[in-house]
């Protein structure tokens, strides 16, 4: 453990003026500037918490949500696991319910740039002075906890506990929850969950099981009694653990493809026209500003979660449109497209499931260009899976590393490349990666960013600049 001391406290920076805790506040918007130095003291403080270091278990968030007086249940929540496609169902969510009038707080992760983004308010990260406000408002109740129990209170707890106390404090009429990891043991697994989301269920990280039943079982664990749950397509096992969870705690269960469904795709330029089957019976047409098949089935889990938790007569079609029409999803299939040079396209395919995805909106919604792809990929994932997904859509392919302890070497990107009968550019960075992937590329091609959300963040505080 981190003797507790060493981590930089909140209370030594520079507060906040004339606010001393959240509670202070009538809603975390109203607080006033912080300053830089500030600011990036706090982040300093927060990340001094490893957030390398995931210990699963509820004891630690569960007592520091008690001391706060259990902000979590001053809200109702919809909760969505799964192994890949979270963060964009969770956005779509919150679009759909601010178009319906709703005040939304959304936590999601990892962040791309500024861990701001994993705390949202109707869609926008917090303040600077309110995540500050906030941490200062969390920071004695944490430091309670680790002295009764003799143990760090994580990084992502801590940002939980954040994201439970600054919704609370807004007064949202929805929090809209991501899992980090899992779902039975996952910090998130506290909040009021009124509808379980359980996207597609595949292996990835080792630690939830070596089969897709331990997977699905871990992610089952986010449903309560009699909560909602809907359910993206599955493989079969998984589908068979999701449905004795469902039944066995009293939850009604809602399955794509039988009570709802993505009906009709047509990619355009700007993403997709998609015809929606609501669980209510209702069939929309949509146009979604986001590229790939996947991007679809994640619109008809989004639209039967928004269903279930407003209930199914409360929804307007143009409404349902009008939130469509806004989601933005940065890091997934996300375009840039400088002046006069290849179009860029980020996307952070982390595991073998995504990359496979990846590659099948490549070849469905870009096809017809040549490809280069800036490939970085941790190292803790399935490195070789990964780049035996990539290559296969990829003309050249410029290998790199983002700045995170656990990136996996470019020479191991290298091997895998080599035992497939490929060779690629090695580069030492991402900002070099891509710096080389652009100078290969001509105006009518593609550079494409992936392998992991770190490489995409920094591809993207890259391309900022130009």
């Amino acid at each position: 453990m981190t003797p507790v001391s060493d981590v930089t406290s909140v209370s030594d920076v520079t507060s906040v003026s004339d606010v001393t805790s959240v509670s202070d506040v009538t809603s975390v918007s109203d607080v006033k500037s912080v300053s830089d130095a500030s600011y990036q003291a706090v982040v300093r403080s927060l990340f001094a918490r490893r957030p390398d270091r995931l210990i699963p278990g509820l004891s630690r968030i569960t007592a520091v949500c008690d001391l706060l007086g259990q902000p979590q249940r001053r809200y109702p929540a919809v909760h969505i696991t799964g192994t890949n496609g979270k963060t964009s169902v969770a956005r779509m969510v919150t679009s759909l319910l601010r178009a319906h009038g709703a005040r939304v707080g959304t936590y999601t992760s990892p962040h791309l740039q500024d861990v701001r983004e994993r705390l949202c308010l109707d869609a926008a990260p917090i303040s600077r002075a309110a995540f500050v406000t906030v941490l200062q408002g969390l920071q004695p109740h944490v430091l309670a906890v680790e002295e009764q129990r003799g143990e760090m209170v994580t990084f992502f707890e801590t940002l939980t506990a954040m994201a439970c106390l600054a919704f609370a404090e807004a007064r949202v009429d929805a929090g809209v929850f991501e899992v980090g990891m899992g779902g039975r043991l996952d910090a998130t697994n506290l909040v009021d969950c009124r509808v379980a989301v359980i996207n597609g269920v595949a292996l990835d990280h080792p630690e939830l099981g070596a089969t897709v039943e331990a997977v699905a079982a871990e992610k089952a664990g986010i449903i309560k009694p009699g909560t909602l749950v809907v359910s993206a397509a599955q493989p079969p096992a998984a589908a068979r653990v999701i449905a004795r969870a469902a039944t066995e705690r009293g939850a009604s269960l809602r399955l794509a493809g039988h009570d709802f469904d993505m009906v009709l795709r047509t990619a355009t330029a700007t993403g997709q026209d998609l015809v929606l089957r609501g669980t209510g019976g209702r069939v929309v047409q949509v146009g979604l500003p986001l590229h790939g098949a996947h991007q679809a089935a994640n619109a008809a889990c989004a639209l039967a979660a928004v269903e279930g938790f407003l209930g199914p007569g409360e929804l307007d079609d143009d409404r349902i449109r009008a939130g469509f029409a806004d989601v933005r999803s940065p890091g997934r299939l996300e375009v840039f497209a400088p002046p006069g040079a290849a179009p860029v396209i980020l996307d952070g395919a982390h595991n073998p499931d995504a990359a496979r995805s990846l590659a099948t909106a490549l070849r469905s919604d870009f096809s017809g260009r040549r490809r280069i792809m800036v490939l970085g990929v941790l190292g803790d994932k399935d490195v070789e899976a990964i780049v035996g997904e990539i290559l296969p859509v990829a003309d050249e392919v410029v290998v790199t590393q983002p700045s995170c302890e656990r990136a996996a070497p470019p020479d191991r990107l290298v091997k895998a490349a080599l035992l497939l009968g490929r060779t690629v550019v090695p580069a030492d960075d991402v900002p070099t990666a891509l710096a080389i992937a652009r100078r290969m590329a001509g105006p009518n091609d593609l550079v494409v960013v992936t392998g992991s959300l770190y490489t995409v963040g920094e591809a993207r505080a890259a391309l900022a600049g130009i």
